[in-house]
């Protein structure tokens, strides 16, 4: 949806460097699942329904729904990678939180977005190895939120550097069975390092081609692979 790296991290991925994964995986994207929310710039669906919280069956969001139905129309008795690429924007505290606060008649509890990328990752497996390898690669291309002074990251205790975890039910990285899931957060407001939109892109494919590399290491590892360096001194 509004999470523009999101969608154009996806679609920067699909021309430039899902070719060189096409023998080693079958790879599903769907890069907007959200196009009300991508053209208005709104979380918000028509419904005023939060898309990221919707991803179950029969859901009253109609986008989740349709990606829903996608994955069981597909027929994968178990997927491997699950990346849902995401950013968090200053308009989610300004904006999102406090409207569905008042939609639900609560009181509004200002919250601080974080400052850098980080990844939220599946509670019930982790995989933090290979949360570290995506960090260390997008680590390249743009800074890593630090945690507060609690250790944590929204609210979440850091299990490494910009890596929580959370309950993947009703999220986006929760639609399929993935061994290794994981929510996206790029950060493109900074306000100490300002980020273009070209960076936020690449990272989503940084974070990408890094998920889809370890795995095939891990791969190589248990096939008991061994690479030899060409160049020979």
């Amino acid at each position: 949806g509004y999470e523009t790296s999101g969608v154009q991290g996806a679609i920067l991925f699909c021309q430039t460097k899902m070719v060189k994964y096409e023998k080693d995986f079958n790879i599903a994207v769907c890069p907007c699942v959200s196009p009300w929310g991508y053209e208005c710039v709104q979380r918000w669906n028509p419904a005023c329904l939060d898309p990221n919280r919707h991803f179950v069956e029969d859901s009253r969001a109609e986008e989740c729904a349709a990606v829903v139905k996608l994955v069981k129309e597909l027929g994968i008795e178990q997927w491997c990678v699950h990346l849902d690429l995401h950013e968090t924007t200053d308009s989610d505290a300004t904006e999102f939180m406090p409207a569905r606060a008042a939609r639900d008649g609560e009181v509004h509890e200002p919250e601080i977005i974080p400052d850098g990328f980080y990844l939220m990752g599946n509670k019930a497996n982790p995989q933090l190895p290979w949360l570290q390898a995506i960090i260390d690669a997008v680590r390249g291309v743009t800074h890593v939120a630090p945690a507060d002074s609690d250790n944590s990251i929204m609210g979440l205790p850091c299990l490494g550097d910009g890596i929580i975890v959370s309950d993947s039910r009703g999220k986006g990285k929760g639609a399929t069975n993935a061994t290794y899931a994981v929510t996206t957060e790029v950060y493109p407001d900074s306000p100490t390092r300002p980020v273009t939109g070209d960076a936020c892109n690449e990272a989503q494919v940084a974070a990408v081609c890094a998920a889809l590399d370890c795995v095939l290491a891990q791969r190589r590892v248990e096939a008991g692979v061994v690479e030899v360096d060409d160049e020979i001194e």
